[in-house]
Order: C-alpha cells, then sequence, then structure tokens
C-alpha cells in the first residue's frame, strides 16, 4: 500500500504460544492479562497469569487506506496518540480505566464510549485479528481491507469474549478521520423534554455525537466541519461545556461514579424505551448516556427486579461492582444460547484454559 507505516517493538507471540501448549498439555487454566484495567467487568478468573503487555507496537499502519495492525498488548493511549498524529482516531471511542489499559483488553471487553450510537461498536471497525489457540498455533482471521471477507466473522467473534475463546496476539482496525471542528453543550431541561427534543434531532442530519442527560441538564457534543458545528450550536442554543466531559463520563470518572457503595448497574436498552418500573427510584437520578439507550444506575436493589425491569423494556441489564457475590454480572442466558456458548467454547477451547469462567460459570 502507498505510504505505509510499519513499526516494530516487540513481537513475544512465539513466547505466548510456547506458554499455551504446556498449559494446554497440563490442564492449567490461564487468566489472560494486558492492563488489568477492566478487571471489573466480569467474573473473577482463578487461573496462572499469561500477561500481553510485552507483545506490543504498532506492526502495520498505512494513515491514506485508514488501517492501523496493533499488537494486544499495546497500551491503547498510545495508539490513539499515533492516530492523533495523522488526524485519526479510534471511532468507537474506547474506554481506558487507566492508562495501563491495552488493545487486547479493548477488543476482549467490546466495550464502546459516548460515540457508540452514532459511529459503531467496535466490532463494527475490526478487519481482521491474529488468536493463539489452545494448540498453541497463531491463527490469522480476515485481513486489512474491508473486502477481505475471509474468516471476518471469527475476528469479531473476538470481541467482546473475554478472552475466553484464545489469545488475541493482533487485531486490524479501519480507522476514521477526527472531525474539524468539536463543540460540547449544557442545556438546562428536564428529562423528559429533553427525551422528546433528542427524539426530534434524530431524524435530522445534524453532527451529534454524543448526548447523555444528568443532574437536570442534557450534554451534547457536536463534531464535523466547522460551519455545521456552528450553524447547530447556533440552532440548539444552550452554555457552552468542556469537551473534557466526554473521556470523564467514559471512563467513570464523574462524581455519580464515585459516590457510593451500592453495585453499579449499566442497562441496555433501546433508545426510546420509557422510564422503567424500578421501585424505589427515580430515573432523574440516573445517567442516560447514549442518547437514553444507556443507562447508569447505583442501587441496592435486588438484581432479579433490575433484570426484569430491564427486559420489560425489552433490554438488559450488567453490573459492574462493588458486586456482591450473589450477583452475576451478566444476564442469564437463554437455554438455547447456553447452548451455542457452550458447544463454542468445547470447539475452541477443549480444554477450558482460555479465561475459564469470565463470562459464565459455565464456561
Amino acid at each position: 500500500m502507498a505510504n505505509a507505516t510499519t513499526l516494530h517493538e516487540h513481537d513475544a507471540s512465539e513466547a505466548l504460544a510456547e506458554r499455551i501448549r504446556q498449559a494446554s498439555t497440563d490442564g492449567t487454566p490461564l487468566r489472560i492479562v494486558g492492563g488489568d484495567t477492566r478487571f471489573f467487568y466480569g467474573r473473577e478468573v482463578v487461573g496462572s497469569e499469561l500477561s500481553t503487555r510485552e507483545h506490543c507496537g504498532i506492526s502495520f499502519y498505512d494513515p491514506v487506506e485508514l488501517v492501523v495492525s496493533v499488537r494486544a498488548g499495546t497500551p491503547l493511549a498510545a495508539l490513539e496518540a499515533a492516530l492523533a498524529e495523522h488526524g485519526q482516531m479510534l471511532p468507537f471511542e474506547p474506554p481506558r480505566y487507566g492508562e495501563a489499559s491495552t488493545v487486547g483488553g479493548m477488543v476482549a471487553s467490546g466495550l464502546s464510549g459516548p460515540r457508540r450510537p452514532w459511529a459503531g461498536a467496535v466490532r463494527d471497525f475490526v478487519l481482521g485479528a491474529r488468536v493463539i489457540n489452545h494448540e498453541g498455533i497463531e491463527q490469522r482471521f480476515g485481513g486489512e481491507v474491508m473486502k477481505n471477507v475471509a474468516g471476518y466473522d471469527l475476528s469479531r467473534l473476538m470481541v467482546g469474549a473475554q478472552g475466553t475463546l484464545g489469545l488475541i496476539t493482533e487485531v486490524s482496525f479501519k480507522v476514521l478521520p477526527a472531525p474539524g471542528a468539536v463543540q460540547s453543550l449544557h442545556l438546562e431541561l428536564p428529562l423528559d423534554e429533553a427525551r422528546q427534543r433528542l427524539a426530534e434531532w434524530g431524524r435530522e442530519p445534524l453532527p451529534i455525537s454524543a448526548a447523555a442527560w444528568l443532574d437536570g441538564a442534557l450534554h451534547l457534543r457536536l463534531e464535523g466541519g466547522p460551519s455545521s458545528v456552528a450553524a447547530t450550536r447556533a440552532r440548539i442554543g444552550g452554555d457552552e461545556l468542556d469537551n473534557a466531559f466526554w473521556p470523564s463520563l467514559r471512563d467513570q470518572q464523574l462524581p455519580f461514579f464515585r459516590a457510593g457503595q451500592a453495585p453499579l448497574w449499566r442497562l441496555s436498552l433501546p433508545h426510546r424505551a420509557p422510564t422503567l418500573d424500578l421501585p424505589g427510584i427515580d430515573e432523574r437520578l440516573m445517567i442516560h448516556d447514549w442518547a437514553g439507550a444507556q443507562r447508569w444506575l447505583r442501587t441496592e436493589l435486588d438484581a432479579d427486579s433490575v433484570r426484569q425491569a430491564c427486559q420489560a423494556a425489552g433490554g438488559h441489564a450488567t453490573c459492574y461492582g462493588p458486586r456482591p457475590t450473589a450477583i452475576e454480572p451478566f444476564a442469564p442466558l437463554s437455554e438455547v444460547l447456553t447452548k451455542y456458548h457452550r458447544n463454542l467454547k468445547a470447539q475452541l477451547d477443549p480444554k477450558g484454559i482460555f479465561n475459564p469462567g469470565r463470562l459464565y460459570a459455565a464456561f
């Protein structure tokens, strides 16, 4: 490819493969660790630690083709800095939860930031991946261009699998140009009116790239061409908001996330889901992110009540923590989905060495 850039730092794939081969022979479970900044997301894994931190560096970057390939142990901050030098970005705005956050952890967790509803999720931008299987063999799935679809779905299957299906060693992403202008706004609005306005704006081609309601106000981010952002800002009105609000929301650094010790719940819902039927809960005390599709709640309410309310609204609930041992982090699977998950785990990790029990106790 023209203007391709290749950078080499440290390829530790053979050392990682040897550890996996030994673990497979011995039947030793492995706890895969990158920066360990997402330790709270999922069930605790008991096993021998396998760190990806030494397997780092950008192996390929072509700014013209908007493609980058990066090793799993690479700090997420380093990748984003390299992209920023060329005026580019990861469109899905992944949370870091700390400077030690790695690319492998980002992909394995599959979490996206405030731009998610407007730009897409992590898996939407994964072009390919290299994965070490249970036999200690590194396999390549997908490629470095969107039209190369061989094995594409299996690459994306690793997104959100929490390392339970194999060890991700390298991922290729489609990246996008960073916006020419960014403007954040703060509008004092009651929740119902904020919902109504977001529904109206959603029917128009406005450059909105983030929307969150909290503390009695709607917080908006506009991104795009300078003229489009300026015109939309004049039309919508409101007060100027520091753009630093969005990284704070993304990484759960706002006061809401630091207050109290009650379990933190992430409620995933349809965009226009109504107020949930949660006993004793005032939704005006919650954070409504993703224009209402992602809601954050701190409550001592029992898990069944939270999950039933979300299910009734067409969504599901995930418990982030602090989590009592009696609460499973992820919503229970149906019998059919449990069968698919179990069969997939048996095919890709027959000895159960990769992060056993990270998602569900059974696999």
